[in-house]
């Protein structure tokens, strides 16, 4: 038999081979963390009608699946209790396919817009506050695992998107989400166990960007064709529908405890309540398109900013407002606050250079509500009454954990009288043994308002206030008028 012919035979069985062997998502893959004492989902593709056997190396136990019409497969299988233990999976549809490195623990979504993509490296003239130290103590972070979905815009749905896990090292965690590394190396170490961030998000995004064509053709008047979104959004990022079908789809499949997201500034000047009612439309339709019930959703109240060029208009006082409502619609959902995050000269920075805390407030919360660290005063405080005394109003906050600091020199509140207009005020814890209501408050006068009416904390763009709890965490802003 000529010798070029017999070479062109075993390169076709080479091909053959290739071609038959099952094929897996991106998102399955070496060094995956996979959700601990779950039916974990697996899935992927092989030839209409092939048997496809899944082994993995914890309990050798086999799963099988057939691939339908489409060659669409997928199995469950039972996870052990999370450890650093490295495991292997075969995937056999005839020709063995075998992963490694893959480990049992949490593991949680990254969503949102550019606050959550921000690397630990940072973004452009846009720094993160602590990055060296975070890359010299990421020799420590080995337990923590993450993959980066690619931020793609598509028309349909799509099933899988190209991307790799990697383990956090001193050489990989620059470029893992700020908020999410942080919040997931406190989880990790408090818990003793490895944790996965599974990255599904687009800066500059709107909720409107993330919702399904049903929901936005039922809730919205959101544009569906692509050339009127074109017309209407000329920046991509912008535009509804896409960046969920692009780059959340490919995820829905895989099993996760739970769901991180910070997400606001694109959506400031909605009207009325829009933004809150469709960040808890968003919210039902992820836990519909995942399965797993009522996973926890925490997310995080955008900083101060100068949106539209003006520290002192409301526009991102009013979002906010709909983020803290948000949370008290949506089931099993907290928020972070961030007022005291910004630096006072990032008065135009987006992106405020302090993710750490933000990331770790997020873990307090998973830890208090998740994982059984009920002692962890993980609230910001927020208001609850008041009572109005001649010139002097008493304001009463809930999620204070017994204490509203600092005792004196309170920043941030003013008041107003009938004629709506508000004046910086000088505010104080009070404290009086046996004066009934008044015995724990904070007190706002300003010799500017005689008979006040109304007060407002930190209710603008751009303000830093600096009463916070128990905690040490922020009081959340507000105002008690609705003008």
């Amino acid at each position: 038999m000529d010798k070029r012919f017999l070479i062109l035979i075993v390169a076709l069985t080479a091909m053959l081979s290739v071609n038959a062997k099952v094929r897996l998502p991106h998102v399955i893959g070496n060094d995956m963390v996979l959700q601990q004492n779950t039916e974990a989902r697996l899935w992927g593709w092989a030839k209409p009608g092939k048997k496809v056997k899944v082994t993995p190396s914890w309990d050798n136990n086999t799963y099988n699946a057939t691939a339908d019409k489409d060659g669409r497969w997928l199995v469950k299988v039972k996870t052990p209790a999370a450890s650093f233990t490295p495991y292997s999976i075969t995937f056999d549809d005839g020709d063995k396919l075998t992963i490694t490195g893959v480990v049992s623990g949490e593991v949680w979504v990254c969503a949102g817009q550019s606050n959550m993509e921000m690397p630990v490296k940072g973004f452009g003239n846009c720094p993160v506050e602590g990055y060296n130290l975070a890359v010299a103590d990421a020799v420590n972070s080995r337990g923590v695992h993450y993959v980066k979905i690619p931020s793609v815009m598509s028309m349909t749905p799509l099933d899988d998107a190209d991307c790799q896990w990697k383990v956090c090292d001193p050489s990989t965690v620059g470029e893992a989400s700020a908020t999410g590394y942080f919040f997931a190396r406190l989880l990790s170490r408090t818990l003793n166990i490895p944790v996965g961030l599974v990255e599904a998000n687009k800066g500059g995004t709107r909720v409107e960007s993330w919702l399904t064509r049903e929901n936005l053709e039922r809730y919205t008047q959101e544009p569906l064709d692509s050339m009127t979104m074109v017309q209407k959004f000329s920046w991509d990022y912008h535009r509804p529908l896409l960046w969920g079908n692009g780059t959340f789809n490919p995820i829905l499949n895989y099993t996760v405890k739970g769901i991180l997201f910070y997400q606001g500034c694109s959506n400031v000047g909605d009207p009325g309540n829009q933004y809150s009612d469709r960040l808890a439309l968003l919210v039902r339709q992820w836990r519909d398109q995942f399965g797993l019930g009522e996973i926890p959703f925490y997310f995080v109240q955008i900083a101060p900013y100068n949106y539209e060029d003006n520290a002192n208009g409301i526009s991102g006082a009013l979002l906010r407002e709909q983020q803290f409502r948000a949370a008290q619609i949506i089931p099993n959902s907290s928020i972070v606050c961030t007022n005291d995050v910004v630096f006072p000269y990032e008065t135009t920075q987006i992106h405020p250079a302090q993710k750490q805390p933000v990331g770790e407030r997020l873990a307090f919360t998973a830890l208090s509500r998740d994982y059984g660290f009920e002692k962890l005063q993980y609230k910001s405080s927020s208001y609850k009454d008041m009572t109005i005394k001649n010139d002097t109003i008493f304001i009463h906050t809930q999620d204070n954990y017994w204490c509203d600091a600092p005792f004196e020199q309170i920043e941030g509140f003013e008041i107003a009288g009938a004629d709506r207009v508000f004046h910086p005020a000088t505010a104080r814890h009070f404290w009086q043994p046996g004066g009934g209501y008044w015995d724990e408050a904070i007190i706002v006068t300003s010799a500017e308002v005689k008979s006040p009416v109304a007060v407002r904390y930190c209710f603008k763009n751009f303000q830093i206030g600096n009463v916070k709890n128990g905690g040490g965490l922020p009081l959340f802003p507000f105002r008690t008028d609705q003008w």
